[in-house]
């Protein structure tokens, strides 16, 4: 598909609208407000994949390399039959075809830095006047791509902080959060490339995933290479299927199966709530305990039901010890374990557990509060972060926008902006060209600069003119994230 109809209807006339003899569009993409409480820094993530997949790969394939004839007649098909009688016209479709490739620059902070909100991550404007139409053309792709890694990659930035706190606080492993954090999010995303999108975002500050999509996009994407680097693990792990077939009365048979032949070593994660997780806990498990004590690797209790926090945690106001004492206290009292320099208890190394349904980063301070209340360290257990977390968010998350700022007209500057006098100042743009500094380790925003200053600053070109200019990898991006 001709990849200039990857966009909003109304955008395909602007051409036409702009004022007579507009020769340049400059327009920035930036995250204007936060709806997550105690988040005003959004991590900068997706604008490479944007740029090799769309703007090279889709542009050279699927219209460059096409026959022009073919482009332009296709192109007048789709428009005509879905605007009707309209002077929307192909030449310029056929000029940027001659052309060969398109006349843009994207000047972009790094990918994996934390931009404060209202400041832009990038800028994007034509090198050659009669294809100023270009720019904003460009918005409903680039939106459409590039909020949802953002966003992503921001929320496990937030998992990724309250997990490390507690570890450094309780824990003798903190560098166990690499897989604290465990993306089981891919079943409940809006289709495979939202999918790939959203697990890359949270590998920038885990290894922990089940998306396994997500490895070959940040090798293709990223520079990433799985023979010499971790990009993303995980291990064997049941589902209810495998446990329901085992039948309720012989599930006790069902683990001694799993964890003697099936993964008689290694980590096995086994979900224990198909029928009742604490007889599987008070009954089963103490029934299997010299199983599990000799076994060279760990059994890993999941549960997927309930309230998390007290699942794991316990309920106090519970009417049984078991509910009350939760899965941690109770597989303390099974295998014991030891209490570590910080004063807190560690479950034996065979065993642990994991839970993976409607996990929120409230909750997950919530757990690893209460763990640290109850004595034990917070890596007791890790996190599956699903869809609940990753899906229940959009585009005005961080209140996305790509908005020109600056134009010309017959080769005179025009400072532009948008200060709508109904709104509350979420969708007031800066104005005219723009330029980034850092002051402090801060991302700050200059509007109104010269040309001369516009060069200047944080934002460094990545493409032009059909050529990707920095080509950065996974490895540099997690290193800039832990570096903040």
């Amino acid at each position: 598909m001709n990849p200039l109809l990857f966009t909003d209807g109304y955008k395909v006339d602007h051409r036409r609208q702009y004022p007579e003899n507009t020769t340049l569009v400059y327009s920035n993409w930036t995250p204007r407000k936060s709806r997550i409480a105690g988040v005003d820094e959004v991590v900068f993530f997706g604008l490479q994949y944007f740029i090799k997949k769309y703007m090279i790969e889709d542009f050279q394939e699927n219209f460059f390399n096409q026959p022009k004839e073919v482009v332009c007649k296709r192109y007048a098909r789709r428009i005509n039959n879905y605007l009707g009688e309209n002077k929307v016209g192909v030449q310029h479709i056929s000029d940027l075809h001659d052309l060969g490739y398109l006349p843009m620059v994207i000047k972009a902070l790094p990918e994996g830095v934390s931009v404060p909100v209202r400041v832009p991550m990038f800028t994007m404007y034509n090198t050659k006047p009669e294809f100023f139409w270009l720019t904003n053309y460009f918005e409903t792709l680039l939106s459409t791509t590039v909020w949802l890694p953002c966003n992503s990659a921001t929320i496990a930035k937030q998992y990724r902080t309250i997990l490390d706190k507690y570890a450094q606080e309780t824990s003798s492993v903190p560098e166990f959060v690499d897989w604290q954090g465990h993306d089981f999010s891919m079943r409940g995303m809006a289709g495979l490339e939202a999918a790939k999108l959203s697990a890359t975002g949270h590998l920038l500050s885990f290894t922990g995933t089940d998306t396994i999509p997500a490895i070959d996009f940040l090798e293709t994407y990223y520079n990433a290479d799985s023979d010499t680097e971790l990009i993303g693990g995980s291990v064997a792990a049941t589902e209810h299927s495998v446990m329901c077939m085992g039948t309720d009365t012989g599930e006790q048979d069902t683990f001694k199966r799993l964890i003697t032949e099936v993964y008689p070593s290694g980590i096995v994660s086994i979900v224990s709530d198909t029928w009742d997780l604490w007889k599987v806990l008070t009954e089963y498990l103490p029934n299997l305990k010299e199983e599990v004590l000799n076994r060279e690797g760990k059994v890993v209790i999941r549960p997927d039901s309930g309230d998390p926090v007290d699942i794991i945690c316990g309920n106090p106001n519970a009417k049984t010890l078991k509910e009350q004492k939760g899965v941690i206290e109770l597989l303390w009292d099974v295998f014991g374990g030891s209490i570590n320099s910080k004063g807190y208890k560690e479950l034996d190394s065979h065993i642990g557990a994991i839970y993976g349904d409607s996990i929120t980063l409230e909750r997950a301070e919530q757990i690893c509060e209460r763990l640290k209340q109850k004595g034990f360290a917070s890596t007791n257990v890790v996190l599956g972060i699903g869809s609940f977390t990753y899906q229940y968010n959009t585009r005005d998350t961080f209140g996305f926008a790509m908005k020109a700022t600056y134009g010309e007209v017959e080769g005179e500057g025009r400072e532009i902006f948008k200060d709508p006098i109904t709104d509350d100042g979420t969708k007031k743009s800066a104005k005219g060209l723009l330029k980034i500094i850092k002051s402090n380790g801060t991302y700050q925003l200059i509007d109104k600069v010269t040309w001369a200053e516009e060069k200047q600053g944080e934002l460094k070109e990545v493409y032009r003119d059909g050529k990707l200019l920095v080509n950065e990898s996974l490895v540099n991006i997690r290193k800039r994230m832990k570096a903040v």
